[in-house]
């Protein structure tokens, strides 16, 4: 059955909030901002708004801290075991200012708590950006640790002052927003045996290499689109793989049919049905791994059993970054 492909979709890029390029330590021309949990857009170089950043305080926007794990050596010296990536703190100063106290009072306000709802029970964190002039972008979550205290110094907290924010990440990578999408579908095509049926057992929908073109492993998503009987995904280079099958007693549903979709996350693990169902029990514990995509080059098969016209694979990522 022939196939058709598209091996990368990309959405239509999105402008930035407004704002002037400012030089940032460690990353070089940039503008910034931050979303806070409840989605709005806060800008952070744009001085018409009544705050700025601080460039020259900015720090935490390079490489990603580890804590290595080494193994001591008979003859001296030590072997390297083991890297663990460690969260990560940026700090932030902005100057916020007002035409007058009051003006000054409700801007101070305002962003304290836009930063500081990232910790209320239910918010979730907020999200920093920077862009860069050519339209590319970075995004890393961040928690308020501290810094919203004022500087105290004479004169200022009448009509101006400063923050200077702590802000801790989880995660210490960046992240880019727009996604990368691989996607294999069967083709509608016709057999010259119609108007009798035809059925496909089995079918490998691509054998292909997926790059990633960020700094460390990402962890994709799945979006499988029925007809198929059991699902197999297998990165070749390391031999790990996993299967779903709709019909395990733990699902019940049967084959997937036309039309019909399943989402598979490998960070963490979760596997939903179109309503909301929870599959995770057809996957083939304890055999199940849910691989990620190292930065590269990684040779991916995709195989649906029991695929016909529809059967679709649409393997989702975003790739991460050491920088800003």
């Amino acid at each position: 059955m022939p196939l058709f492909t598209a091996p990368f979709v990309t959405p239509p890029d999105t402008e930035p909030p407004g704002g002037t390029p400012v030089p940032l330590p460690q990353i070089g021309y940039a503008t910034a901002s931050y979303t806070d949990p409840s989605g709005r857009v806060w800008p952070l170089t744009d001085w018409d708004a009544g705050w700025f950043t601080l460039a020259e305080g900015v720090s935490g926007l390079g490489a990603v801290k580890y804590d290595l794990t080494s193994d001591a050596q008979p003859r001296g010296g030590a072997r390297l075991r083991h890297a663990q990536a460690q969260p990560r703190t940026i700090v932030w100063p902005l100057f916020i200012q007002g035409a007058t106290h009051m003006e000054l009072t409700e801007r101070w306000r305002a962003l304290a708590s836009a930063f500081t709802r990232t910790l209320r029970e239910g918010e979730g964190p907020g999200v920093l950006e920077i862009a860069r002039p050519d339209g590319t972008r970075r995004r890393i979550n961040v928690f308020y640790q501290d810094g919203f205290e004022g500087q105290d110094k004479q004169g200022w907290g009448r009509d101006a002052d400063s923050a200077v924010l702590s802000l801790w990440c989880e995660d210490p990578y960046w992240t880019d927003p727009v996604s990368l999408t691989v996607h294999r579908q069967a083709d509608t095509t016709t057999s010259f045996f119609t108007p009798f049926p035809t059925v496909s057992s089995s079918q490998v929908l691509g054998a292909t290499t997926v790059t990633n073109p960020g700094d460390t492993v990402v962890w994709p998503t799945w979006v499988v689109t029925g007809p198929a009987s059991l699902i197999t995904f297998t990165h070749a280079g390391t031999g790990e793989s996993f299967s779903l099958n709709p019909s395990a007693a733990a699902v019940g549903h049967g084959n997937l049919l036309a039309g019909e979709q399943v989402t598979i996350r490998t960070d963490p693990p979760q596997v939903r049905y179109q309503n909301g169902d929870n599959w995770v029990g057809g996957l083939n514990w304890p055999a199940t791994s849910l691989w990620g995509l190292a930065p590269g080059a990684n040779p991916v098969t995709f195989a649906l059993s029991g695929s016909g016209p529809g059967s679709a694979v649409d393997l989702v990522f975003n790739p991460r970054y050491e920088t800003a």
